[in-house]
């Protein structure tokens, strides 16, 4: 879609995205114009929410500009993100924002020099998206945005999720509004008018229109959900690295799976957790349980100990959510683990040479006030793999868990040695149609080079 030039323009305002922190400022700032300039909550949400996923997917050192201007005929905001390197955004997250917003763009450097608008270098795209200011505003002075938004106060990234979470949460909460609202309607008109078929054509046509927008903020529910979670996963000697994340396809709300990977003063730390429910409230503590971890991981605080910190903090913020979670610390040298398990399913650990084995020492569900038993340690042999999983990979209501859990060790015994390849024969082996959401989690342990 070309986007015509503006008769006039502001100045423009722009900033360099390069670490995920500057994604973070990124949304906020985006919210932030987006209010000033007229949009509506919707929009603001939107906007916000589609810049964030195109930050973190195309995130790379290297910087990328994010420019904020008004066209003047028709009235609309638009936000041009540029880069120069070999980066291209992922059809997955393209085509999400372009559900969000049907009015955004994405040329290459390719496609730019086709039509003769392009530098003389072959890399590098852009990407436009376009809000359309609603017709009784008038057309903002973009001078008076950039001051108002010089005199705001940066926020914190734990500042800004907790923003983002109250944005999605006011959003699903209307469409859940206008749906029961609807509902209600039906009901009524159909006991008291069941032959007036013109004004039944004409609440189904309504029906359908709060269904399609219910769809499109659950849309934008899933697309902030994995801005909670890790956008890439560390390097370290030795040991290799796979992930998938698989959210159920038979519930319309998230979850609060979620798994993490860090490097700490005492080595690399592998967790992956479970907070009980569907809900945003349950993302919600996802998200914060996760950045706590990083913090206190970043302490240097043993496994167990960081396992009840976290316990303290979800009596003190989120009372009554449990939460299962559970830790692998891979020590330096890489030939010892540590596990602490608070309630979650056991880690397999597969040696190269020798039947696969649970690690099934573990301690109560955080959010219930217990004490955490320390880690246990564990030899690993070199070229071990070790496998973490949620429970919706595994569990169903016709099978025994631990007939389910046998079958998993002996699949992944007899799977790929290679991470990447283990994660895709276990989803295909097990995933299906999933009723709930899917975490799988492995690594493939060596000496370090």
């Amino acid at each position: 879609m070309n986007v015509p030039a503006p008769r006039s323009r502001a100045a423009g305002l722009a900033t360099a995205v390069a670490t995920e922190q500057d994604v973070f400022a990124l949304r906020r700032r985006a919210k932030f114009i987006a209010q000033a300039v007229g949009l509506d909550n919707r929009d603001q949400v939107r906007l916000a929410t589609a810049l964030s996923e195109l930050g973190r997917d195309l995130l790379r050192p290297a910087p990328m500009t994010v420019t904020f201007d008004v066209l003047r005929e028709p009235a609309a905001l638009r936000a041009s993100l540029r880069w120069r390197d070999d980066r291209t955004p992922s059809d997955e997250s393209l085509a999400s924002v372009t559900r969000l917003l049907p009015q955004t763009s994405y040329e290459s450097a390719l496609r730019a020099r086709v039509r003769g608008a392009a530098a003389s270098h072959g890399v590098g795209g852009r990407i436009d998206i376009v809000c359309p200011l609603p017709a009784s505003a008038p057309v903002p002075d973009m001078d008076q945005v950039a001051a108002l938004l010089e005199a705001d106060a940066p926020a914190s990234a734990i500042d800004d999720l907790r923003a983002q979470t109250r944005d999605l949460m006011a959003a699903l909460e209307e469409a859940h509004a206008q749906r029961d609202e609807l509902e209600r309607l039906n009901e009524e008109l159909t006991e008291t008018n069941a032959g007036v078929m013109a004004l039944y054509a004409e609440l189904t046509v309504e029906h359908k229109d709060v269904v399609q927008r219910y769809g499109e903020e659950h849309e934008l529910a899933l697309t902030l959900q994995r801005s909670f979670l890790p956008t890439s996963l560390p390097d370290s000697p030795g040991v290799e690295l796979a992930f998938r994340y698989l959210p159920s396809t038979t519930t319309a709300e998230i979850g609060g799976d979620f798994y993490e990977a860090l490097h700490t003063p005492h080595g690399l730390l592998l967790a992956v957790g479970d907070v009980a429910g569907h809900s945003m409230q349950a993302a919600m503590v996802m998200g914060q349980l996760r950045h706590a971890l990083r913090a206190y991981a970043a302490q240097g605080h043993p496994p167990h100990t960081l396992l009840e910190h976290l316990d303290h903090l979800m009596g003190l913020h989120q009372p009554g959510w449990t939460t299962s979670l559970c830790i692998a610390l891979i020590e330096p040298g890489n030939t010892r683990i540590r596990i602490a398990n608070a309630g979650h399913l056991p880690p397999l650990l597969l040696p190269p040479d020798g039947p696969p084995r649970f690690l099934r020492e573990h301690g109560p569900l955080l959010g219930i006030g217990l004490p955490q038993p320390p880690a246990v340690s564990h030899t690993v042999e070199p070229g071990s793999r070790l496998l973490m999983i949620t429970d919706g990979l595994i569990e169903n209501r016709d099978s025994d868990l631990y007939a389910r859990l046998d079958l998993l060790a002996a699949t992944a015994a007899t799977g790929p040695e290679e991470p990447e390849a283990l994660c895709t024969k276990l989803t295909e082996a097990f995933a299906g149609d999933p009723d709930d959401d899917i975490i799988i989690f492995t690594a493939r342990i060596r000496p370090p080079v």
